[in-house]
């Protein structure tokens, strides 16, 4: 099957700020013994959320926000030691347990953000393209791998995705690491995409072409929509 891909716009944000629903807000605050956060003005929840977290220690503040967002996949332990490790690292870019890596990129820039730097930023890059078939049988409705595989050509040799995953960007090894690098993935209309991943494993600068076309058959991640 063979497409043309245009890239509309990359962008590099360091917090994606839709992530965290008013819900999420009001839950946190009851962690961090905020009174009455069911009561709060919508609008007000982020900035009172902050406010409550600045009244604990960096360390213990991460532990409450990772047992919400992590609490039933991680340990105790793990939850201490991650806790530790992000005041000093970007844990969300090397964790190597990659399907965890997206929120712990949220984690992190939240309390980067409430903290005013006091953690090491990280970083996520937007790419918003527009993908056209160019035979009447290929098919619209892409997975993550193939998403990826048809960006392949248009990244720098530098980029890391390319770097350790070359045969499953080639086509040759099944992809299932495709499902957890895009970390979000939209389909907008008339061919276009967006897709969130995180800024250590494609960078905005690595995105060096913005019109090609590409030829590539069809694999069982392909075919698992």
């Amino acid at each position: 099957m063979k497409y043309k891909i245009n890239i509309e716009k990359v962008q590099n944000v360091d917090e994606i700020k839709e992530y965290w629903t008013n819900e999420d807000y009001i839950q946190l605050l009851k962690k961090f013994d905020f009174p009455d956060a069911e009561e709060s003005d919508g609008e007000n929840l982020r900035e009172l959320l902050f406010m409550a977290i600045s009244d604990f220690e960096p360390g213990e503040a991460a532990k409450l926000v990772l047992d919400y967002k992590l609490g039933e996949e991680l340990s105790e332990g793990q939850i201490e030691q991650i806790s530790n490790d992000m005041l000093i690292d970007t844990v969300c870019e090397e964790y190597p347990e990659m399907e965890l890596q997206s929120r712990l990129f949220h984690v992190n820039q939240l309390l980067f953000k409430a903290y005013n730097g006091k953690f090491p930023s990280s970083s996520a890059t937007i790419i918003h393209f527009t993908i056209t078939p160019l035979n009447t049988d290929a098919d619209s409705d892409l997975s993550k791998a193939t998403l990826l595989r048809l960006l392949n050509d248009g990244l720098s040799d530098r980029n890391i995705v390319k770097r350790l995953f070359e045969e499953q960007m080639n086509g040759n090894a099944e992809f299932l690491e495709a499902e957890n690098i895009i970390w979000d993935l939209q389909f907008l209309e008339n061919g276009q995409y967006k897709i969130i991943t995180s800024g250590n494993l494609i960078k905005k600068d690595e995105v060096i072409a913005s019109e090609w076309e590409k030829e590539i058959e069809e694999t069982g991640d392909d075919l698992d929509k």
